[in-house]
C-alpha cells in the first residue's frame, strides 16, 4: 500500500490557488487538492511582522510524489520562501489510499 501524505502550502490569491490545484491534479502529482477559504496570516519576515491574506492549500498525494510536487510548486510560487510542509497520514481507509495511489500514478 502506498504511503499517503498531505502537503500544506499557501497561495497569495484565489486565482493562483485554483490554478495550482488544477495543474497538480492534471499532471497526476496529486489525487486531490483542497483550496480553503481566505485567511489572515501574521508572520515575521526579515525582522518585520507582516499581515497578508492567503489561501491554505492541502495537497493529497503519495510519499513518492513529494519531490515532484516540491519542484512543481517551486516553479509556480511567487514567494521567496513558500510554505512546504509534509504531513504523514497514519491511517486511512484502504479504498481511499488505493484511490490516491491510482490517481498519482502516470498513465
Amino acid at each position: 500500500m502506498s504511503e499517503i501524505v498531505l502537503i500544506l502550502t499557501t497561495a497569495p490569491d484565489d486565482h493562483r490557488a485554483e490554478a495550482w490545484a488544477r495543474v497538480l491534479v492534471e499532471e497526476r502529482l496529486a489525487a486531490c487538492v483542497n483550496v480553503l477559504a481566505p485567511m489572515v496570516s501574521i508572520y515575521r519576515w526579515k525582522g518585520v511582522v507582516e499581515r497578508e491574506t492567503e489561501r491554505q492549500i492541502v495537497i493529497k498525494t503519495t510519499q513518492d510524489q513529494v519531490s515532484a510536487v516540491r519542484t512543481r510548486l517551486t516553479a509556480l510560487h511567487p514567494y521567496e520562501l513558500p510554505e512546504f510542509v509534509v504531513v504523514t497520514v497514519a491511517d486511512g481507509s484502504a479504498e481511499y489510499v488505493k484511490w490516491v495511489a491510482e490517481q498519482t500514478r502516470p498513465h
